[in-house]
């Protein structure tokens, strides 16, 4: 026997057996060549309150251990016990498993068999792999169907737009009263990471030409519009949000949305090049910024878009934090809380599991705190998203469409969408 082995056998000498080792009536599994009882002879191939017996043997000892009258034998008190003959006399049978060292002591109640049964039976739960239940996988399909039917990836059904205008308009073509300039003023930004921001001339001796401010304006807000009637498409599609009250409904699409969009546009965003794919139109920050976005908001969501891309998350668990999002039941003006707070919870768990289940790795232990993390994120950045936009329209007005204004507008709407 080698040295490992060894030290081996010596801690199971110490420690005792495992519980898993263990049958409900004591016996020991033992690996050896199978041997005799020492009760009748019969076959035996393991320990039974601290002998070798055969199953017959062991239910005999549990049984005399357990009955309340005293086992009298009809002969002398010596009845040789062999296979045959074992059932003739139960009290020289009896003596004959005290004998051999069979213990009272190791025979457990039956509350104490019930105990040690649910004690093991909760540590094969734990010890087994987690799975998916069929409802957690039916949600997921739900969404993975309502997802790739609402979002083109290939920007294919973007069309009819505005052309992209990425010219900055020189300072003496500018032409602006001087409440607007102050705004403008703030609206210049200033370079701060991959030649964003690009740094643009004083306007304040220029004049601002009308309609024509935000040069990228136009472009911008049809590709927003045209993402929110995809994201209400994707929203329609889910049998949970139809459900709902319309009132809800239009409560909890006013307050995802821009969460939804920015999850969307990750799917498609380069962590390499800074750059948005989107089929045959790429972007970049600066199509943000001249389309009149200031780095308050253009920073962090750079730097969002940066992270959350890192992260390599899978199409379910995109569609899982947009149905997150969606269904946050602290969005202004909610009424059904708790059951839309009951849908948030599933959702999370589904993500976990999911995460649980298919995630390997390192970076698995993290990927669910650093997902729940990047939804913070967004929340925070949504309310400085829609102060700009309202911005952006009281300087640049009649370019972004209704439907943005609806979304960012704060009082409440009641139009089906």
């Amino acid at each position: 026997m080698n040295k490992a082995a060894g030290v081996q056998s010596i801690r199971e000498a110490l420690t005792g057996h495992n519980e898993e080792d263990e049958d409900e009536d004591g016996r020991v599994t033992d690996d050896e060549e199978p041997r005799a009882c020492g009760v009748c002879g019969d076959l035996a191939k393991g320990y039974h309150f601290n002998a070798l017996t055969c199953e017959g043997c062991k239910g005999f000892f549990r049984r005399a251990i357990k009955r309340s009258t005293q086992l009298r034998c009809m002969f002398l008190n010596k009845c040789k016990i062999t296979k045959n003959n074992r059932r003739t006399c139960q009290a020289c049978r009896f003596r004959k498993c005290q004998a051999i060292g069979m213990r009272q002591e190791m025979v457990m109640s039956e509350k104490e068999v019930l105990e040690r049964r649910i004690r093991i039976q909760a540590r094969k739960r734990l010890d087994a792999p987690i799975q998916l239940s069929s409802q957690q996988e039916e949600t997921i399909q739900e969404l993975l169907c309502g997802h790739r039917n609402s979002f083109d990836s290939a920007f294919y059904r973007f069309s009819d737009f505005r052309p992209i205008d990425r010219n900055v308009l020189p300072a003496s073509e500018y032409n602006q009263s001087e409440r607007d300039l102050s705004s403008l003023s703030s609206l210049s930004p200033s370079s701060s990471r991959s030649g964003s921001f690009k740094q643009q001339e004083n306007q304040q001796n220029g004049e601002v030409r009308k309609g024509i401010v935000f040069t990228a304006l136009p472009h911008v807000a049809d590709l927003t519009t045209y993402m929110i009637q995809d994201i209400i498409s994707f929203s329609k599609s889910l049998r949970d949000f139809r459900s709902l009250s319309m009132e809800d409904q239009v409560a909890l699409l006013k307050g995802a949305t821009f969460e939804m969009m920015q999850t969307r546009f990750n799917m498609v965003f380069n962590a390499k090049t800074g750059i948005w794919e989107c089929g045959h139109i790429t972007y970049c920050i600066d199509d943000a910024v001249r389309a009149g976005f200031q780095p308050l908001l253009l920073e962090p969501l750079l730097k969002f878009h940066h992270t959350l891309r890192k992260l390599g998350l899978q199409e379910e668990e995109y569609v899982l934090m947009q149905a997150m999002s969606l269904f946050s039941p602290d969005r202004p003006g909610v009424q059904q809380h708790s059951v839309i707070d009951e849908l948030h919870e599933n959702l999370a768990l589904t993500l976990k599991t999911w995460i649980d289940c298919k995630r390997t790795g390192p970076e698995k232990r993290l990927l669910y705190p650093k997902v729940m993390a990047c939804l913070t994120e967004m929340r925070t950045m949504a309310e400085e998203y829609s102060k700009q936009v309202l911005q952006i329209q009281d300087i640049q007005p009649d370019v972004i469409s209704p439907l943005i204004m609806e979304m960012i507008s704060k009082s409440p709407c009641n139009e089906d969408f």
